[in-house]
């Protein structure tokens, strides 16, 4: 039934002013009492699943964009990322919910669907499946193809609420960040909710292997190899891989060049709800 009101949904276009987007493999977690956000949000998730955990006490709140790389790993970075906020232990229960995914001919969803719910079900922790809108419940079907409904939603912090959603703005750093995941990198978290600062970095990543063969291929081959379900696509992401390659081919080893001193790139929502790049603190 949640499922149901969920896709039913129009999509909200959301905009930049507290707003922080979380790309593929990333993981974001604040609480109501947060200045700077309140909003966390991801899209483009085709066979990815965009997971939201909520503890009801003290609003807690985790959103994180997984692919399936290591679930087994990322589920407890999830539930961990919740408990580190130290009122956890009041009154109020884990509630989680689960969005994307379809029902895509490699069964890539299907899989990443029954990984999170059987990790989730090995924590100790009560944990309440609150929203299931995954794979076939979020799947449909066109001229015999497939596709998902639901392609990103956001959460708001200050009421709980989740929904349908789209982003313009996917900053700051969006590619340095794509350029992390497509490179192989982990789940990472990248806000500091004491601090309310975006941290980015310092990452490190091997040249991306054959980066200029698949440069030169045209965009139906990048389509059907650099993507986990081709037909499904949203239209940028040809030119958004391009972008991410070009990227790492212009930083094969982004120590030195992304991250001066070896140190995080800071970010910080100034009054107008946008992010702002701050001097990193001396070393």
């Amino acid at each position: 039934e949640r499922a149901r009101l969920l896709r039913g949904q129009s999509v909200q276009q959301v905009g930049p002013q507290g707003l922080l987007y979380v790309q593929q493999r990333e993981l974001a977690v604040t609480s109501p009492k947060d200045g700077s956000i309140s909003i966390l949000g991801s899209d483009d998730a085709t066979t990815c699943h965009i997971v939201v955990l909520r503890h009801t006490g003290n609003g807690a709140t985790c959103l994180t964009h997984c692919d399936g790389t290591d679930t087994k790993a990322e589920v407890p970075l999830i539930m961990n990322s919740i408990k580190s906020f130290s009122d956890h232990a009041q009154c109020g229960r884990l509630e989680v919910h689960l969005v994307g995914g379809f029902s895509d001919d490699r069964q890539l969803s299907q899989k990443l669907t029954h990984q999170l719910l059987s990790e989730f079900d090995r924590q100790e922790d009560d944990i309440h499946l609150v929203t299931l809108c995954v794979t076939e419940l979020n799947d449909r079907e066109e001229n015999e193809n497939h596709f998902p409904v639901i392609y990103g939603i956001a959460v708001n912090i200050k009421t709980a609420e989740i929904y349908r959603a789209s982003f313009q703005d996917r900053g700051p750093e969006e590619q340095l960040r794509a350029a992390r995941t497509l490179a192989g990198g982990p789940m990472i978290s990248i806000y500091d909710a004491e601090t309310e600062q975006l941290r980015i970095g310092p990452y490190s990543w091997t040249p991306f292997p054959h980066v200029d063969f698949w440069l030169h291929q045209d965009d139906k081959q990048i389509l059907e190899n650099l993507s986990t379900s081709p037909l499904a696509e949203p239209p940028h992401f040809v030119e958004h891989i391009r972008s991410t390659l070009m990227f790492l081919k212009k930083h094969p080893s982004p120590a030195n060049t992304l991250f001066p001193g070896n140190k995080a790139l800071l970010y910080k929502k100034n009054e107008d709800g946008l992010w702002e790049k701050i001097s990193s603190p001396g070393s």
